[in-house]
């Protein structure tokens, strides 16, 4: 088992790494020496199935524990499901000095993490990822639900008393999914660490990463959010470098309708619109023609749909919770490690948003 340690100005606390550790977690919770009167257990549906009993199981014994299963998929992230898991917790009766565990990917992350920050005004949750996605989601606290004109724009800054993430969950992820989470062990590097690029740029297919890169990924991943996090907890000022892709990302899924295109499919074409914008705007000398072919290689698209306008995905991006007085702020790159923040206006945007389309057309 690794561990790495998260420090925040608000709260430090141990993200633990390792194949099989979930069947040690009363154990590692009591570890934590957190009060935990009782435990909120909050999974979905499809990871309920292969690891909800065996968590609930394990856990029972030492504590009372209920265990809810929402739907699989980011509609999940609604204010129905949001209002449901309060009353869940109220009629369970948590109090000020239960917890909350968030079994799953994203989303139950996401969402858990939302109850928790709100229910009697924020109470203590511990994350338990079960995807490759979620080792960007589960670490640095922020939580959110969706809503119909922007994703993740109601939330909060809630920071988990731990994250127990168990690399074997891996193993039995789709193929999809497991792009997804690729698609921010890419963005990770591209922010912060060219010789991590470089060793990416090796991998053939999905389907050829062995179980010992998965865990190098997951680990130099969450090292390099937790460097971010730890100098910016509530995204004043480099914690936006991990937006990296995720403006035109979020405006993508929005627009094509919560769960027709996966996050890290998104993202993936975040990033090929921002190195486009980054050649254009700072002179990138990134050659970004072989880092697109690479990601459509690995099943990532490589253009947004002809049907979904371009006027469209500019009017998501003014709903984007990165967007200031109007003005578009956008991660782009001098070069791979090096990040800047820039501010377009939306005609601006457009304007290399509808050149960037054209060229994926050629």
């Amino acid at each position: 088992m690794r561990s790495l340690q998260i420090e925040t100005a608000s709260l430090s606390y141990p993200v633990l790494i390792g194949g099989g550790i979930r069947k040690n977690a009363a154990e590692l919770l009591s570890s934590l020496n957190l009060p935990m009167t009782k435990l909120l257990l909050i999974t979905d549906e499809e990871v309920d199935i292969r690891y909800g009993e065996e968590l609930f199981n394990l856990l029972q014994g030492r504590w009372p524990v209920k265990k809810v299963a929402v739907p699989s998929g980011e509609q999940a992230k609604s204010i129905d499901m949001y209002m449901k898991l309060q009353t869940e917790a109220i009629q369970f009766q948590l109090d000020r000095s239960s917890c909350i565990l968030a079994l799953g990917g994203g989303v139950v992350g996401d969402l858990a993490g939302f109850v928790a920050s709100t229910f009697m005004r924020g109470i203590d949750y511990v994350q338990f990822p079960t995807t490759l996605l979620s080792h960007d989601s589960a670490v640095g606290g922020k939580v959110a639900i969706n809503h119909p004109l922007g994703k993740n724009l109601i939330g909060a800054f809630h920071q988990p008393k731990a994250v127990i993430y168990d690399t074997e969950c891996l193993a039995t992820l789709p193929e999809k999914e497991m792009r997804s989470g690729m698609a921010e062990v890419i963005k990770h590097a591209f922010i912060h660490d060219e010789s991590f690029v470089h060793d990416l740029l090796k991998i053939d297919s999905i389907e050829s990463v062995t179980n010992e890169q998965l865990n190098e990924m997951v680990y130099k991943g969450i090292s390099i959010k937790a460097a971010i996090v730890s100098k910016d907890e509530r995204e004043e000022g480099i914690r936006a470098y991990l937006n990296f892709g995720h403006t035109l990302g979020h405006a993508v899924e929005a627009e094509y309708g919560y769960g027709d295109i996966t996050h890290g499919d998104a993202v993936a074409l975040g990033m090929q619109f921002a190195l486009f914008v980054s050649e254009k705007v700072l002179n990138c000398p990134l050659d970004r023609r072989p880092i697109s072919d690479w990601l459509q290689k690995l099943g990532y698209p490589g253009s947004v749909k002809q049907e979904i306008s371009t006027e469209a995905l500019i009017s998501r991006m003014m709903n984007d919770k990165k967007t200031r007085g109007g003005v578009i702020q956008f991660v782009l790159l001098d070069r791979i490690g090096s990040v800047r923040l820039h501010s377009f206006k939306a005609e601006e945007i457009e304007r290399w948003l509808n050149m960037w389309r054209l060229e994926g057309d050629e």
